[in-house]
């Protein structure tokens, strides 16, 4: 076998790992998740950047025979951006320890409140109109009047 086939194979599993960890509710799993998925970028980037070379500021050299800057470049900042928010992340976990001690998002109030409110019927959503509430609504009426009153007042 290859090496890229068996880098290319490790990638694979990690972003499906990656992918499955952040689909948990507990928050240490989507860490983990991501922390796969970042390593996986990070492989991604690797594998394309291709055949090492030498460095391309190194004097002299073969422009055939350097290796790319650019995927070093994104692999730098994938990094950085992992750690950025593996660290988000992290503190999250630790304020819901610290409120909750637990890390696992529960169904809010609200949420329930939105889910009843998405089912209800228009006819219901229609009797909850009260006949005050249609003049509140008809901003554009008093600008239309006071627009004829100008146009009857020009001619």
């Amino acid at each position: 076998m290859n090496v890229s086939v068996v880098l290319i194979v490790i990638m694979a599993v990690l972003f499906a790992a990656g992918v499955y960890a952040m689909l948990e509710r507990s928050l240490t799993r989507v860490l983990i998740g991501f922390l796969l998925l970042g390593n996986a970028a990070n492989l991604l980037l690797l594998i394309v950047m291709g055949r090492p070379g030498i460095a391309p500021f190194y004097g002299d050299g073969d422009p055939q025979e350097m290796s790319d800057p650019l995927p070093q470049a994104l692999t730098l900042t994938a990094i950085v951006i992992t750690f950025a928010i593996s660290a988000f992340l992290l503190a999250l976990i630790y304020r819901s320890w610290q409120l909750g001690q637990a890390d696992t998002f529960d169904e809010d109030e609200a949420d329930v409140a939105l889910r009843e409110r998405g089912m209800r019927t228009d006819e219901e959503m229609d009797q909850e109109i009260e006949p005050e509430d249609d003049d509140v609504t008809s901003d554009f009426l008093a600008s239309e009047a006071a627009d004829d009153r100008t146009e009857g007042a020009g001619s």
